[in-house]
């Protein structure tokens, strides 16, 4: 049984630390906690290894966020992966900081990278982990917000929510998405 897990984000170290890469944080994390390492390959940084016997393909794409689609559908359709064990880990400004939502199908709400990957998929049946953001911005500076970098007010829930996020991550592969919601959607 295989699983794709995507951690969305911006390419390059001056996207490091900011609200749009927490899928890649996240990733980054839960990864590290399982002893594997990131390879270069098609389209995007991938980790591949066992959990709890089964087979975990983490990407991380390298084609920017708005393109992202372009490397889940590669790697989606590569690995052959069902399209219900396919989880999108991602941020989302219209959830407080300090949240996390865990859903099945849905609308992609606005965000860019998730729009590309239904275009690309053709379906918006995939399950997503959506990573609160928080929406206190000035109206029209919501580019500036997503691609800013946590206050330091925000740091410390931050990386509690990132260890929460990793745990949701095990929880979806193990309980399926509603065992995952029950336990972790706040």
């Amino acid at each position: 049984m295989k699983f794709l897990i995507v951690g969305l984000g911006n390419i390059g170290s001056e996207y490091d630390g900011t609200r749009h890469n927490i899928g890649f944080e996240v990733l980054d994390q839960w990864v590290k906690e399982h002893d594997a390492e990131w390879n270069s390959d098609r389209l995007a940084n991938v980790a591949k290894f066992k959990f709890r016997g089964k087979q975990i393909i983490c990407i991380k794409p390298t084609t920017y966020m708005n393109l992202s689609g372009k490397a889940v559908k590669h790697w989606y359709s590569k690995e052959r992966v069902p399209i219900n064990q396919v989880l999108v880990i991602t941020d989302d400004i219209s959830i407080d900081v300090g949240k996390l939502r865990i859903r099945g199908k849905g609308s992609a709400g606005g965000h860019n990278g998730l729009k590309d990957i239904q275009a690309q998929l053709g379906s918006e049946k995939y399950d997503r982990i959506r990573f609160g953001a928080g929406s206190d911005y000035p109206r029209g500076r919501q580019v500036e917000h997503v691609l800013g970098k946590w206050n330091p007010d925000e740091e410390i829930e931050v990386a509690l929510q990132k260890d929460k996020a990793c745990k949701a991550i095990e929880a979806w592969i193990v309980k399926g998405l509603t065992g995952a919601m029950n336990e972790f959607s706040s």
